[in-house]
C-alpha cells in the first residue's frame, strides 16, 4: 500500500473507532455489571491487526483512539482506565495472534483482548485505590469481556471477508 492510502486508511480506522466510542457511550448498559460495556471500537483494532502489515501502525490506531475519545468526552481517570486496558489489550490481542496462529481464529482473540481490557482496568483501579481486592470483581468482568469478545470477534470476522475483497487487501488472513 502506498504511504498516502496507508495514511488515508489509519486516518479511517481512527475515526471509525472514535465514531463507535462515542456512539457506545450514548447507549444504556443493560448489564449486570456496572461499567461493562460492549467494546464496539475494539472492532476496528481487531480489524486493524488483520488488516495492516505493521503492529506499529496498530499501535498508533489504538493509542490515537484512547486519546481522541478522551478529548470528545473524558477525564483524566478514563484516560488511564483506557490506557490501561487498551494497551494490554493490544499486547495480548497481538501475542495470541502471533503465538496461536493457526490455533486461535479471529474471534478467540478478539476475546483475548476483550479479557484482558478487563484485567489491564481492574490493575489501575487497584493501583489508584491502593487495594487488590478490586480484582475480585475479575470473574464478573471476565465473563462480560468473553461474551463481548466473541460479538466483536464475530462481527470482525464478517467484516474482514468482506474487506478482503478489495484490491489493496487481497492478503488477509483469517
Amino acid at each position: 500500500m502506498k504511504k498516502t492510502s496507508k495514511m488515508v486508511y489509519l486516518a479511517l480506522l481512527v475515526a471509525q473507532a472514535l465514531v463507535l466510542h462515542i456512539f457506545e457511550s450514548m447507549i444504556p448498559v443493560p448489564f449486570i455489571t456496572p461499567g461493562a460495556k460492549l467494546g464496539l471500537s475494539n472492532l476496528v483494532t481487531v480489524i486493524a491487526l488483520y488488516t495492516l502489515e505493521d503492529y506499529k501502525e496498530v499501535f498508533i490506531v489504538v493509542l490515537l483512539r484512547i486519546i481522541l475519545a478522551t478529548m470528545f468526552g473524558g477525564n483524566l481517570s478514563s484516560f488511564m482506565y483506557s490506557v490501561g486496558g487498551g494497551l494490554l489489550s493490544f499486547g495480548a490481542m497481538v501475542l495470541t495472534k502471533e503465538l496461536f496462529k493457526d490455533k486461535v481464529s479471529i474471534i478467540g482473540v478478539s476475546s483475548s483482548g476483550a479479557v484482558f481490557h478487563n484485567i489491564g482496568q481492574l490493575l489501575v483501579a487497584s493501583a489508584i485505590v491502593r487495594n487488590l481486592g478490586v480484582t475480585l470483581y475479575l470473574p464478573i468482568l471476565s465473563i462480560a469481556g468473553i461474551g463481548t469478545g466473541i460479538f466483536i470477534g464475530v462481527s470482525a470476522n464478517y467484516l474482514t471477508k468482506h474487506i478482503s475483497k478489495i484490491p489493496y487487501f487481497k492478503k488477509i488472513k483469517q
